[in-house]
């Protein structure tokens, strides 16, 4: 199934799920207000049952996806990590191979920093951009592997360039890696089920405001708001760019000023 939310603005889905759940709020209160007078103090009391096992559930989805989409953000912060740790050591490792390969090594890997910072900085929307640095990261490293294999016939020494060979194989690696967790992010099925469950819960503080005497209007808006704001973050932390909460990228930057 195609993601759909995953390419719509955070706020704007959560702007319309707070609608959505004052109108379900709204439909229970016209509904409990109709069934009122056929109502006894049982019904009442089994009505506020069901509530405060939907809001249960509410909250056991919630607390799932929340947990998800930081283990998420987690992975992608250390993978940022790894991967400077990764290039860091090629980088360290150029110094082992003969002239010129040396610096010619040392200048592409530069650029191969450059290229990774500039993927952090691309929104997920812009596609042929994403495509465009992925063909350029992809090029880069065959040239890099191409000199040190060149280097390694002239010094075929596995304590100078094998290792430099071994340090590309990880930063091969930690690319692949952090790639795989850019594109993750929590199913869609979850979020949507996250929306059924909170608009049910809203339509039954509405129907058992309905039931009762008076009508308790500002404490569910300001639960249902509660709510909205801990799913925004669950959305935010699941967008690794275009969101508020962003993944660090302070171990490139400070690879490529050193």
């Amino acid at each position: 199934m195609k993601d759909y939310l995953y390419g719509q603005n955070s706020i704007l889905i959560v702007a319309v799920l707070f609608v959505l759940i004052l109108l379900a709020q709204e439909a229970g209160y016209q509904i409990g207000r109709h069934h009122q007078r056929n109502t006894d103090k049982d019904v009442k009391a089994q009505t506020n049952t069901i509530q405060a096992g939907t809001l249960g559930l509410l909250a056991l989805i919630l607390g799932f996806a929340f947990n998800m989409s930081l283990q998420t953000y987690n992975d992608r912060s250390e993978s940022v990590i790894n991967e400077a740790n990764a290039i860091g050591t090629a980088l360290m490792r150029t110094h082992l191979l003969p002239t010129p390969y040396d610096s010619l090594t040392r200048a592409q890997l530069q650029q191969y920093i450059d290229l990774r910072l500039a993927l952090s900085n691309t929104n997920y929307a812009m596609v042929k951009e994403q495509e465009a640095l992925a063909t350029k990261t992809e090029g880069l490293q065959r040239s890099l592997w191409d000199l040190g294999v060149r280097a390694a016939r002239l010094d075929p020494n596995p304590v100078t360039t094998g290792f430099f060979l071994t340090a590309l194989n990880n930063l091969v690696t930690a690319h692949n890696e952090r790639n795989a967790l850019l594109i993750m992010h929590v199913p869609e099925v979850i979020l949507y089920l996250l929306f059924i469950v909170f608009i049910t819960s809203g339509a039954l503080l509405g129907f058992g405001s309905g039931l009762g005497q008076r009508r308790t209007t500002l404490p569910s808006a300001l639960l249902s708001f509660m709510i909205c704001l801990v799913v925004f973050i669950v959305i935010d932390l699941d967008r690794p760019v275009r969101g508020i909460v962003k993944v660090d990228q302070h171990s490139l930057e400070r690879l490529k000023q050193n």
